[in-house]
């Protein structure tokens, strides 16, 4: 695989093998669930939070390379831009004190790559998208200096066939073009990994789907992009736009983006494999040696290496992700819908809101998804991105009556939602302090109307008032932000602008 990597390029003979691998993978993953080959429940879950890397001044710093180096561990590694990096924690038990062991996991290896960040003038930012990224910034050249970023580029490039268009309408528009998939790498997320049986997979995938609105809307923290206000949650109509392969016929013959929501619920784990077989040409065509169904045949488990690296390769919000660990077999809803920060504090109150609310849903007789259409639920996530904590969303009314209803997400999560969480969370058997705290957070959120996204916006426009001018407004409200998020306190309880000193923060 290395050394396709490295070569680059593929012939027609490398997707026709590709492409039978493939169907080779989906008969071994339908084999092994028949099979109940699968590893056991064990609670388990994963942290991923993607960084930026900026400079005192609030500007990009493209020096992931040099950071990395001095950071010297392998919890941190690139991503697609050279502004970017990204931390992952270890998989933890989901029970006791688990998200304030996360915490300090967290805020000890954060604080570490933040010192070492320094000594070249750069610091770790935790953010949706950067404010003071600028087109000049996401070109090809500031591409990680990784061989599978170039190669990946180079086949969604070919495969588009012409420049991307970024063409997203908020409360400002920004309308432009791209010569490559760079413009991606703005948007900086946390994944949450949930490991669950398969038996359990389409009830919690399907609970996720339900509640990614939710989530945007309590957690939008990407407001701009080069210099303009857009939606709230502006990453994933950049990141559709910033890989899509279709150019303008194709998406007018309805052909799937690469980034999607899906367009139905579930009823198992190989749905969503198969689909993404069906649907989506292969942009990495690398195959290994094995044979998955010859190993399975002599009692083994294959790595299924080919539908894992095309599975990456398809962006949903809630990914399948198929893993081997010491020879056992597991599936993980991969949760990729929310943004990274503002602080560790907010990451984990999302997270709790998320795993307590998805144990929930998964357990309740009358699931949320037997009762609110697809339709709806693509609707809400678009809601959600567009208008964040102001959203309002289609929601099943509660109790027997049936129907849906449109209400303020944040009478949603405060009167419904919060309580499934803790009981979802409960029954993990999460700590009571540990759930009071991180649900807390969400709670006030909501009470007060602030997240992330609302933060950056007062701010920013507290910074035009003072007569600061667009791009000076931007890098101030930057500065601020970092600031306060090195404090540590949730974004909830963050002064707006820039009180007590403004010409210091103003301008310094």
């Amino acid at each position: 695989m290395g050394e396709k990597i490295a070569e680059g390029g593929f012939d027609l003979s490398d997707r026709q093998r590709y492409r039978r691998k493939l169907q080779e993978c989906l008969t071994g993953l339908e084999r092994l669930l028949a099979d109940k080959r699968f590893d056991r429940p064990r609670n388990l879950v994963g942290l991923e939070i993607e960084l930026n890397l900026a400079g005192a001044d609030g500007m990009p710093r493209m020096m992931n390379a040099e950071v990395l180096e001095r950071i010297a561990s392998r919890d941190f590694q690139t991503e697609l831009g050279m502004f970017n990096l990204e931390v992952n924690i270890a998989p933890h038990r989901l029970g006791g004190r688990v998200f304030d062991q996360l915490a300090e996991e967290l805020r000890t290896g954060l604080a570490y790559a933040h010192r070492k960040a320094q000594e070249v003038d750069a610091g770790i930012v935790m953010i949706g998208i950067l404010p003071t990224l600028s087109q000049d910034d996401l070109v090809s050249g500031n591409l990680s200096d990784v061989d599978r970023y170039r190669l990946l580029n180079d086949e969604i490039v070919t495969a588009r066939g012409e420049d991307f268009t970024l063409d997203i309408e908020g409360v400002e528009r920004l309308s432009c073009t791209a010569s490559s998939i760079v413009p991606e790498a703005a948007c900086t997320s946390v994944q949450l990994h949930l490991q669950v049986t398969p038996e359990r997979f389409a009830d919690v995938w399907n609970a996720a789907q339900a509640v990614a609105a939710v989530q945007i809307a309590v957690g939008a923290n990407a407001p701009f992009l080069f210099g303009r206000e857009l939606w709230r949650e502006s990453r994933p109509p950049l990141f559709t736009q910033a890989t899509d392969t279709r150019p303008p016929e194709l998406q007018a013959q309805g052909v799937r983006p690469r980034t999607w929501f899906g367009e139905r619920w579930i009823s198992s784990a190989y749905e969503l494999f198969e689909e993404n077989v069906r649907y989506f040409p292969a942009l990495l065509p690398i195959c290994d040696d094995e044979e998955p169904l010859r190993v399975i045949d002599e009692g083994g488990v294959p790595s299924l290496q080919e539908l894992a690296l095309h599975n990456g390769t398809v962006y949903r919000w809630n990914r399948p992700v198929y893993g081997v660990v010491d020879g056992v077999p597991h599936l993980r809803v991969e949760n990729r819908v929310l943004p990274a920060g503002p602080t560790i504090d907010d990451v984990l109150a999302n997270a709790a809101f998320y795993y307590g609310l998805v144990r929930a849903l998964a357990e309740e007789p009358r699931p949320v998804w037997k009762r609110l259409s697809f339709e709806d639920a693509a609707a809400n996530f678009d809601a959600a991105c567009r208008y964040g904590i102001d959203a309002e969303l289609r929601w099943p009314r509660p109790g027997r009556g049936g129907g849906v209803t449109t209400v303020p997400a944040v009478k949603l999560v405060r009167d419904e939602l919060l309580p499934l969480a803790a009981a979802g969370l409960d029954a993990w058997g999460v700590e009571r302090s540990d759930r009071k705290r991180y649900l807390g957070i969400v709670e006030e959120r909501c009470k007060r109307r602030v997240n992330g996204a609302s933060w950056q916006v007062e701010t920013f426009h507290r910074a035009l008032e003072a007569g600061l001018g667009r791009e000076a407004a931007l890098a101030a409200t930057t500065r601020q932000y970092c600031r306060l998020m090195r404090q540590g306190n949730p974004v909830h309880t963050w002064p707006v602008g820039f009180p007590g000193h403004p010409e210091a923060h103003l301008e310094g």
